[in-house]
């Protein structure tokens, strides 16, 4: 379907950079946007709401000022990623400062919050709730989501377990809306796999992991580069909801990643018995990462998907 307003300009690639918790900064939004994908962060990488605010503002005069001196390419437009979760206390200020910044694209995780829509709704945002399966899908469609993230397995961070190929032929088969496709897409191909498939957006994270602008120690960069798919480790333990980590950084903190017990999901927080925490200590990436050969500026990855997303295409038609 058509790219909706307000999400219609400056888009070069179907491509949504997925929110990186601690990872997504400004400086990677505005590169992402500035090449011509939709750039995302999660408010909460921000430790506090004023820095949060200090960040939409730079965020906002870096894009103004890009379109200024490029008419004819602007900038795509951003999104940040709201945590609709009760372990969430900063949900209802942050939100109130995407409503002052009027941010394009509110991205909702761990709950569907009808408040939480209608409230984007009310400074012409869009909403687009990511789900890993068809009865969170329609709960939020159902309270007011514009646009559904489809997490599939192989996804980096928490994701579900549905192939892609099954997860977007059901929801496609009922919602007419925009979608965005996640797992292990890492590649020109993959983008264009997803289109095929339906989705109006490929939502890439753990490629840009490995990138200059990326808050990622040097090591977790590394690991992104020098891993493959096998090393990827799907578990519960971390946070309570599954996901999928790379499995030097659990071996780092003394775990042994093929004997890690599930926690119970109502139990969300970001902690774990050893005392290591996800995301800071045990390191979300998807299985994707074996086409991440080196670590580059977020521009010059976004012009390889680029490029190869062309070649793919020609190859189908040719």
């Amino acid at each position: 379907m058509p790219i909706p307003k307000p999400l219609d300009r400056g888009i070069r690639l179907p491509v949504i950079g997925a929110p990186l918790f601690i990872i997504s900064n400004p400086d990677l939004v505005i590169a992402q946007c500035k090449a011509g994908i939709i750039g995302a962060m999660p408010s909460l990488n921000a430790r506090e709401p004023e820095r949060l605010e200090d960040w939409l503002a730079r965020i906002h005069e870096a894009l103004a000022a890009h379109d200024a001196a490029n008419p004819e390419s602007p900038a795509a437009p951003y999104a940040v990623n709201l945590i609709v979760h009760r372990s969430n206390p900063r949900l209802m200020e942050d939100l109130a400062i995407c409503a002052r910044f009027k941010v394009p694209l509110v991205i909702t995780s761990l709950g569907a919050n009808t408040d939480v829509n209608a409230a984007v709704h009310e400074w012409g945002g869009l909403v687009f709730h990511d789900v890993i399966n068809q009865r969170f899908a329609h709960k939020a469609v159902e309270k007011g989501a514009d646009g559904l993230i489809l997490v599939g397995a192989g996804a980096g961070g928490h994701a579900g377990a549905q192939s892609p190929f099954a997860l977007m032929a059901e929801t496609r088969s009922w919602f007419d809306g925009p979608i965005a496709l996640s797992g292990a897409i890492s590649t020109g191909a993959g983008i264009l796999a997803a289109q095929a498939m339906g989705a109006d957006f490929a939502y890439i994270g753990s490629a840009f992991i490995a990138t200059d602008e990326a808050r990622a120690a040097p090591a977790y960069k590394q690991g992104i580069v020098s891993g493959a798919a096998e090393d990827i480790v799907y578990s519960s333990y971390f946070t309570g909801v599954p996901g999928n980590y790379l499995r030097g950084s659990i071996t780092a903190q003394g775990l042994d990643p093929d004997n890690l017990p599930a926690r119970d999901p109502s139990i969300m927080d970001f902690g774990a018995a050893s005392g290591a925490k996800a995301w800071r200590d045990i390191w979300g990436a998807g299985q994707g990462i074996g086409s991440v050969r080196e670590i580059v500026p977020a521009a010059q990855l976004i012009e390889r998907l680029s490029q190869e997303h062309r070649s793919a295409r020609e190859r189908l038609c040719g």
